[in-house]
């Protein structure tokens, strides 16, 4: 074990106190300015009127996160009443003040069950209220990074009760879909953190009974459709096929008939779409203009329903963001009108503008009827395959030899009980780094957590001087930084090693594979995770390396390697390679490592599976090889 000095750090030591800082009261008894004229200060008065630590909407305090890891907030009656108590505590991370829409649609009954029953959360029980309207409205929090199909689909596969998502749409970072089944939204309720991402996070599922979906409760009648269509047709110019619904809620056929179509209420719009799709979906040029349109989540469908669509207008409506044209940025748009829009407003100068619309249209033309330069990219139209993954690339059989030789010892002692033995690894003025991938979300829900505090992540870590302090300096710093991390199991079949550049001086390679972490008892953890490392050694001995730098990726594993993960049989460490065996075993095991090419540690495991049957052992290393499921590490003797 080495000792760890830290010459320059000096540790300051802040007691604090867990009762609030009462420097806010109205009255203090302030030592040496005179005493106090007011009523006795009343702690039970104070905590009834700022709350307390344990807040709802109000802030938690820091022990009330800290016991509740999940980090949900409890959407109830008896929270509702008890928020507007709470202190305001501005550190809290669920308290954001000016972004109060998840409380306020909650007050007003939206999304929470209307006021009744409030909401639930998957590891609270099943749903305790049935909804009178039959519906219910199902959040995924964090959903927007999730694709569509595969959310639903692993939704699926663990809910016990089938289900159809009616009206799937993303509001900011959540996704929102409804079922009109309670035993289906008790199920899906049942769903939260039973399903891990790629990062390691567990996705929530949210339940909450709700009124009917709005576009359920339609303003257009069916004979009022019939007008629409009528009115739309009227509008259309076939030769150019342009229609043109500018100002549509003022035209004088629809309101003659007291009908009102206004595009920026979403059963307006959906009926518009739906006109289109089913009459004039070959439509190149669209006119919406003067429709006082805010958000575009309806105009996403164009994308499928309207595929020519090569001209849309937008102007004189009532944008805010130019976020929202990531709804429709699918569309191959040549021309585009978005002036007289608030979001024209937020950009600093007109180049800005140009090149914030044309990263979500790159073939775009024209926008608000100025030509704009040719674009600059690739216009590839037939979809490409990507190619099939490659196997290792080591440049010559010699340096094959010396890296696997090289790996397999490594990870047989980092995988062991203790790392110390690779100091004889590492160079004297070595370093070493660890990234784990980038995200927004709380590290410490996630299975890289223990990785994430000493992340050395560039888009995270900004601090030149924090950068600096998460490197590992030398080689005992090294591998003691390398002590403290979790005890690994790495499965050496999945290895894939490609060699970087070759001198005669200086090696660099990149090992990638999967592995899982190893508690006390020798059991393995459920997580499986994949790394990426990029090793620049120098030459060490007459045929060894010697590590100078060593940069360290985790990352969680995807599904397929997963699946792919420890099928391989993998040979088990240990001091002596042939344990005592029998005279016949021995000279069994001799022969059939001479055929086969194998070292005897691994022939001795294939004897070992079909019971020292030297025919069928044979035969199974045959089809074994010829399927490729023996790592290279097998034949290094």
């Amino acid at each position: 074990m080495f000792r760890k000095r830290y010459s320059n750090l000096s540790v300051v030591t802040r007691v604090l106190n867990d009762e609030h800082d009462d420097r806010t009261a109205p009255f203090r008894n302030r030592k040496g300015r005179g005493g106090h004229k007011g009523r006795p200060f009343d702690r039970s008065r104070r905590d009834r009127q700022r709350g307390s630590h344990t807040g709802v909407f109000g802030g938690p305090g820091p022990r009330s996160r800290l016991d509740n890891a999940d980090g949900d907030v409890t959407m109830s009656d008896s929270s509702q009443d008890s928020s507007s108590q709470n202190r305001f505590n501005p550190y809290s991370r669920n308290f954001r003040k000016g972004d109060g829409r998840f409380d306020r649609d909650r007050r007003q009954g939206k999304g929470a069950g209307g006021g009744r029953g409030g909401g639930f959360r998957g590891d609270r029980g099943g749903l305790s209220v049935k909804a009178r309207s039959g519906w219910y409205k199902v959040t995924i929090p964090h959903g927007r990074k999730y694709d569509k199909k595969w959310l639903v689909q692993a939704l699926q596969n663990i809910c016990s009760v089938p289900y159809n998502p009616v009206q799937y749409h993303v509001d900011h970072s959540r996704v929102q879909f409804y079922v009109d089944d309670h035993d289906a939204a008790n199920a899906l309720l049942k769903c939260s953190h039973k399903i891990t991402d790629s990062d390691g996070y567990k996705v929530e599922v949210h339940v909450n009974p709700c009124s009917p979906p709005s576009f359920l409760v339609s303003d257009l009648k069916p004979e009022h459709l019939e007008y629409l269509k009528q009115c739309m047709a009227k509008r259309f110019d076939g030769s150019q096929q342009a229609l043109d619904l500018n100002n549509i809620r003022t035209d004088p056929d629809l309101v003659s008939q007291n009908i009102e179509v206004i595009l920026n209420r979403k059963t307006s719009m959906e009926a518009v779409i739906k006109i289109i799709e089913e009459n004039i979906p070959e439509l190149t040029c669209l006119n919406l203009s003067n429709n006082r349109i805010q958000k575009l989540d309806e105009l996403a469908e164009l994308v499928s329903k309207v595929p020519n669509l090569k001209t849309l207008n937008l102007s004189h409506n009532e944008l805010k963001t130019d976020r929202e044209l990531d709804k429709v940025k699918g569309l191959k748009l040549v021309e585009l009108w978005l002036n007289r829009n608030p979001l024209c407003a937020l950009f600093k100068d007109q180049a800005a503008y140009i090149s914030a619309v044309r990263q979500r249209f790159p073939r775009l033309l024209k926008l608000d009827g100025q030509d704009l330069p040719p674009p600059i990219g690739f216009d590839v139209e037939t979809p490409t395959a990507i190619p099939p993954c490659k196997g290792s690339c080591f440049g010559s059989d010699e340096i094959k030899v010396l890296i696997l030789h090289f790996l397999q010892q490594y990870y047989s002692i980092y995988d062991s009980g203790n790392r110390q033995p690779l100091l004889d690894a590492y160079h004297d003025g070595a370093s070493l780094s660890i990234t784990t991938p980038y995200t927004t979300q709380n590290p410490s829900r996630s299975s890289l957590g223990e990785y994430y505090k000493d992340s050395r992540n560039l888009k995270r870590i900004k601090d030149t001087t924090m950068r600096f302090r998460l490197l590992k300096h030398t080689r005992l710093n090294v591998v003691a930084f390398l002590n403290e991390l979790p005890k690994t199991q790495h499965d050496i079949a999945s290895f894939t090693i490609d060699v970087n550049t070759y001198t005669n001086t200086l090696l660099s390679f990149t090992v990638s594979g999967v592995f899982k972490e190893v508690v006390v008892d020798g059991k393995s953890r459920e997580s499986t995770m994949a790394f990426s490392r990029v090793f620049i050694t120098v030459p060490a001995g007459n045929s060894g390396l010697c590590i100078v730098n060593d940069q360290l990726f985790i990352r969680m594993a995807t599904t397929e390697e997963i699946r792919r993960a420890f099928v391989a049989p993998a040979p088990t460490p240990s001091s002596s390679p042939v344990p005592t065996l029998t005279a016949p075993q021995q000279e069994m095991l001799t022969a059939f490592s001479q055929e086969s090419g194998m070292n005897l540690e691994w022939s001795q495991k294939c004897l070992q599976d079909n019971e020292w049957d030297f025919n069928r052992a044979a035969q199974i290393f045959t089809q074994l090889k010829a399927e490729g499921k023996i790592p290279d590490v097998a034949f290094i003797k």
